[in-house]
């Protein structure tokens, strides 16, 4: 069986933990994890706390793939980057339309309502409750959300339980509980 490929998409300003643990955890679950940069160039990104990143590829070049997930880490300059790029919002629409998960933490989700992603409920950082609710989207506040293919969570803290949530659906629930275990997590 072929392993499932994730696409974490990497903006300026992108909160440097989400990021991190996102990708971490992924591999963690045997996913096969793309780090995306959406600036073609730039060859090396700095996020929210200075931590440097190096996007392993470029949207440009895998605009045209389509990936099991697509991961939209938070921080709030980041955020504002994925929001305001059309070609995240085309990548992100044809992965949502062709039943592929979209998944977005703590600011991030702000991009879902600029690109006009749907989902039955969604939630955030909680500063950015009035602009989802305003976006017409149902807001929870749960520390994850699932609903349908699109997946939000609410920051830093919940990272690990966003990241955890995603290898169950990918992988499964026993790989999931088995990660966390490994690292001390409850599940």
């Amino acid at each position: 069986m072929a392993s499932k490929k994730a696409c974490v998409l990497l903006a300026e300003g992108a909160e440097d933990m989400e990021t991190v643990i996102i990708i971490d955890v992924l591999r963690r679950g045997g996913v096969d994890v793309d780090i995306v940069g959406i600036d073609s160039q730039a060859d090396r990104i700095v996020c929210a706390r200075d931590i440097i990143l190096t996007p392993e590829k470029y949207l440009n070049e895998v605009k045209d793939s389509f990936y099991e997930v697509v991961v939209l880490p938070g921080g709030a300059v980041g955020a504002d980057n994925l929001a305001k790029d059309e070609s995240v919002g085309a990548f992100l629409r044809a992965h949502h339309e062709s039943g592929k998960y979209v998944a977005a933490i703590c600011a991030a989700p702000k991009a879902f309502a600029a690109h006009k992603i749907p989902a039955a409920s969604v939630t955030s950082y909680p500063a950015f409750r009035k602009l989802m609710e305003d976006a017409g989207y149902n807001y929870s506040e749960e520390l994850v959300v699932v609903a349908g293919n699109v997946i939000t969570s609410r920051g830093p803290g919940t990272a690990f339980q966003f990241s955890l949530k995603l290898v169950e659906l990918l992988i499964g629930l026993e790989k999931a509980k088995t990660i966390a275990e490994q690292m001390l997590l409850t599940y």
